[in-house]
């Protein structure tokens, strides 16, 4: 009486796959590494006060929209904060501001008109986002320090014939 072959033999008809190699793994793609299998974890183990805080569990955020600063798949790279800017509209009122103020220098009477108009256009380039912010800036501080110096200089004008009348009467000179 023969013997029927033993599980595993390859002379058994039966015998298509070896039984001690496990299921190959639909996911796997030939050439790519095989993943690791995290092993059980060691309750007895010190926990590490330096390890790096994972916020998502174990795990990476699911990608519903591309990271900022980078293009979905496909476009060609974006890189922020570089590229052109449109330039911004310069508020007329802070320009015609800093005319007047520069123009204090030689007429006397136009540095608080753009100072004064320094103070408006301000107020009109953060109500509308517009530019000339240091314009207007600007016209407001040398309209106000050219007003003062022409207020200071006609106080000394004023002293100094006040001075001379008073002390041309004082003299007693005839004529």
């Amino acid at each position: 009486m023969t013997n029927p072959p033993p599980p595993g033999d390859p002379t058994d008809p039966t015998w298509s796959v070896r039984p001690s190699s496990p299921a190959s793994d639909p996911t796997l793609v030939a050439g790519q590494p095989i993943p690791t299998q995290p092993g059980p974890a060691n309750p007895y183990a010190p926990a590490n006060p330096y390890a790096p805080v994972d916020p998502y569990g174990g795990g990476q955020p699911p990608l519903t929209q591309p990271m900022p600063g980078y293009a979905p798949p496909g476009y060609p790279p974006q890189y922020p904060g570089y590229g052109y800017a449109p330039p911004q509209k310069t508020n007329g009122l802070a320009i015609a501001a800093l005319v007047l103020a520069l123009a204090g220098f030689t007429t006397c009477i136009t540095a608080p008109v753009g100072a004064i108009l320094g103070h408006v256009a301000q107020k009109q380039i953060r109500v509308s986002g517009e530019g000339g912010e240091g314009l207007a800036k600007t016209a407001i501080i040398v309209g106000w320090i050219l007003t003062g110096l022409i207020v200071l200089l006609l106080a000394i004008y004023a002293a100094a014939i006040i001075y001379a009348i008073v002390t041309s009467n004082d003299s007693g000179s005839s004529y």
